[in-house]
């Protein structure tokens, strides 16, 4: 069974930190070192101060000089939230999507509670661990789907920030999370790493505060929910054997993928019930670059950065979570969850 609880949320006190639009960040895996410096420079207490800071230390003294001057305000009592989010994805229709903002006790994977999709690298989890350890308290939400329907609260939003062209707002909630999702399986959509990093503190831990995580919750009977593909680009790609010209269509029936280089564009399939990623994942790329972008994946095959792309279809939710469920896991950027949920609206501290 999921457990699933309101919280004393931290919130930034805007009269003291200034304007949220300045303070908020995508999640740190997707800021290379430009944005990194970008949303740095955008405040002093933005939340890439925190999440991609240089050593854990610094942040963790930051944390606590923040709560010291007002920066940060905890909330007095335990809540839930509502989190909405507008947007015009990459296919240039706009949509919204929505969830329900909590405190959820990590289960190990095997318990059926949490099901993870992708796999995973020790880098990062190593990287999270020590922040956590650092700061006590999670900073960023992992994006979880909840295979049914919740329905938005009545009343005003609390709060609005715009961030990259994605419009959020977010709603104060009464009572507590409601509770059909005690019977529920989650699916971790994005935060496998951050997932695996509670899972690892509350084992040196062993407290019951260790246990739990902030999380977004996501119920999939909403239109506003969409994966997008992650295209592969690669600087090396060896002709592979049943490549074969590609004709204006893919089959539908099994895994594909176009591989276009300058000398050509190509197909390759694979097997039935598979996502075109585990396909591409045995194709041998090397030094492979991930964008949702086809334009920009073929741009750098024509400027020679990189000798092949190779574009991808996203995977379905339903077979999504029908591989997690089975115990299949997928590679890693085999789905793009978008918008990314955005960090530094609330703050969980154990």
């Amino acid at each position: 069974m999921a457990q699933v609880t309101p919280f004393r949320a931290v919130r930034y006190d805007e009269q003291r930190a200034g304007p949220l639009d300045s303070l908020v960040a995508p999640p740190y895996d997707v800021l290379d070192a430009a944005a990194r410096d970008r949303y740095l420079a955008a405040s002093p207490y933005n939340v890439v101060h925190l999440t991609l800071a240089d050593d854990e230390t610094e942040a963790a003294a930051l944390w606590s000089a923040w709560f010291a001057d007002g920066i940060l305000v905890r909330e007095d009592d335990a809540a839930c939230w509502w989190l909405a989010q507008e947007y015009v994805g990459p296919d240039g229709v706009a949509r919204a999507r929505e969830g329900l903002v909590c405190a959820l006790r990590a289960e190990p994977y095997e318990a059926g509670v949490v099901l993870p999709h992708e796999r995973t690298h020790a880098g990062p989890k190593e990287g999270r661990l020590r922040l956590l350890r650092a700061l006590r308290a999670h900073v960023e939400p992992i994006f979880l789907l909840y295979d049914g329907r919740l329905e938005r609260p009545d009343g005003e939003s609390v709060l609005e920030v715009e961030l990259e062209g994605v419009r959020s707002r977010l709603w104060r909630l009464q009572g507590d999370p409601p509770d059909i999702l005690a019977d529920a399986r989650l699916l971790i959509a994005d935060g496998h790493h951050r997932y695996e990093t509670t899972l690892a503190y509350h084992a040196e831990e062993g407290t019951e505060e260790s246990a739990w995580l902030l999380v977004v919750i996501v119920p999939t009977e909403q239109e506003g929910l969409t994966i997008f593909p992650t295209h592969r680009v690669a600087e090396r790609l060896e002709p592979v054997p049943d490549e074969r010209p590609f004709e204006g269509a893919l089959p539908s029936d099994r895994s594909a993928a176009i591989v276009y280089r300058t000398s050509g564009t190509t197909v390759v399939t694979g097997e039935p019930d598979e996502p075109d990623t585990a396909l591409v994942d045995r194709l041998g790329l090397e030094g492979v670059k991930y964008t949702p972008n086809e334009a920009e994946a073929r741009a750098a095959v024509d400027s020679g950065a990189a000798q092949a792309a190779v574009l991808v279809r996203p995977p379905s939710v339903d077979l999504v979570r029908e591989l997690a469920e089975r115990g299949e896991t997928m590679p890693q950027k085999s789905t793009y969850f978008y918008p990314k949920l955005p960090s530094g609206l609330l703050f969980y501290p154990l």
